[in-house]
């Protein structure tokens, strides 16, 4: 059986052009008076996992890192996260299967996002770095499997250079090697509360925080109801996280 074809090498500077003009139409659309007004120096999530992380939220500029247990649920609190850091956002995959009707449904407006096709690992890093450096971005997400600690401190210090959050969504595995990221997520579905055998109630998942600077390992049981984040759990059960990562 013949071997797939290599992926083209991505035309940067057209991508980059492209990018710039998608956001300037944006700015002027009033991402730029979102991203100036938004203010704090963390994305909040819920008030339980908000006290339980030093920052008081998400910090921006800063990478963090979800493991995904199961896709589709990774994939909705990573929207909740884009959602809530505002202004333009980025998906950056080598075929990005976000499917922006239904991220809507955790905050993420689709004319908020852009989807970034980028086959190749090191056209996706250069996307995700370029990006993290750009203040006018408010966050910005790269699909990635195995990643070396080189490749993630160059994000962590360009997030730091742009401003911009940054999120890195990745299959869990185990034994998951060591990190640049300010936090690492295990994300994993949960069981919804319907007591409707017609309806399929609202999202739920399992969040551990696995590891978190100068914070500890918590777990928390997390509902999307409306626009709010439902947690239950907390570092009570931070032993469990800690014996899974």
């Amino acid at each position: 059986m013949p071997a797939p074809p290599t992926p083209p090498p991505l035309d940067r500077p057209a991508l980059l052009s492209a990018l710039r003009a998608r956001i300037a139409r944006l700015e002027r659309a009033g991402a730029a008076g979102a991203l100036a007004s938004r203010g704090e120096d963390a994305v909040p999530l819920a008030p339980a996992i908000d006290q339980a992380l030093p920052w008081g939220g998400l910090p921006r500029a800063a990478l963090h890192e979800i493991l995904a247990t199961e896709p589709g649920a990774a994939a909705g609190f990573a929207a909740l996260i884009l959602a809530r850091a505002g202004g333009t956002v980025l998906w950056i995959a080598p075929d990005p299967d976000a499917w922006p009707p239904g991220l809507a449904r955790f905050g993420l407006s689709p004319a908020q996002l852009v989807l970034v096709r980028a086959a190749r690992q090191q056209d996706a890093l250069w996307a995700m770095e370029e990006t993290l450096r750009c203040p006018a971005v408010g966050a910005a997400l790269l699909v990635a499997g195995e990643l070396d600690l080189t490749a993630a401190r160059r994000l962590q210090l360009a997030a730091e250079s742009g401003g911009v959050l940054g999120l890195l969504l990745r299959p869990d595995a185990d034994g998951a090697a060591p990190t640049a990221a300010l936090t690492r997520w295990r994300i994993g579905s949960d069981l919804s509360d319907s007591d409707s055998p017609h309806a399929i109630g609202d999202p739920a998942w399992s969040l551990d925080l696995l590891r978190c600077r100068g914070g500890r390992p918590a777990t928390w049981r997390a509902t999307w109801h409306g626009d709010r984040l439902l947690t239950e759990g907390g570092t009570g059960t931070a032993d469990a996280a800690r014996r899974r990562a």
